[in-house]
């Protein structure tokens, strides 16, 4: 075993034991730990990723991974080649007036530490941010029709990326089914397709 999948190891082990946040409800929601140079970061797992015991396993995951397969991966091999990380890893609770609970500043703070560590970690070339939270721990983002269909480059966490944001998937977002939001989308997803880094991941298998 090399001394990054040692250290990987260990961070995936500390990284299962967190519970710094109290409103938050466990289990810690994380993809397969692969030393990837593709992060993607979502924004908290919802109700039902802690019983599958991965991130994006329901709904949203469905639209999101429909999204790389049309650009020439599947789920299967997208989870086994890009390390899916979040802003938070604990579900977060629902919302009284409908939905998902955001999670607040201390969780973030919280959780920065292990997004730190795996930034440290991987050396990412592309960070796949997914929903505006996310997008908004890399880039200043007022509205998503600013930032989707862009390359930009990036300082995270110390280290320089590329980033490619993508909207959420959730069914509860309309914007990527408004005409705007369908246009920038296959924008962005045309940059992905492209992308060095994406192109050495669908050819891996």
């Amino acid at each position: 075993m090399s001394t990054r999948e040692q250290l990987m190891r260990a961070h995936r082990a500390a990284l299962a034991n967190c519970r710094r946040c109290p409103g938050m409800t466990a289990p810690v929601v994380s993809g397969n730990p692969v030393l990837s140079k593709i992060l993607l970061i979502g924004q908290a797992p919802g109700d039902k990723e802690g019983g599958f015991g991965k991130p994006f396993a329901w709904t949203a995951g469905k639209t999101l991974f429909k999204w790389f397969e049309g650009i020439g991966i599947d789920e299967q091999s997208f989870r086994q080649r890009v390390y899916m990380a979040a802003v938070c890893r604990c579900f977060p609770g629902k919302n009284p007036k409908g939905g998902d609970r955001v999670p607040n500043p201390d969780e973030i703070t919280h959780c920065a530490d292990w997004l730190q560590a795996e930034v440290d970690l991987l050396g990412p070339e592309l960070i796949l941010p997914v929903g505006k939270l996310a997008i908004s721990q890399l880039l200043p983002v007022k509205k998503l029709n600013d930032v989707i269909g862009k390359l930009h480059p990036v300082t995270f966490h110390g280290h320089h990326a590329e980033a490619i944001p993508l909207p959420h998937p959730s069914g509860a977002s309309t914007w990527h089914r408004s005409e705007t939001g369908q246009v920038l989308l296959q924008s962005a997803l045309i940059l992905l397709q492209r992308h060095p880094a994406w192109q050495q991941i669908c050819q891996a298998g």
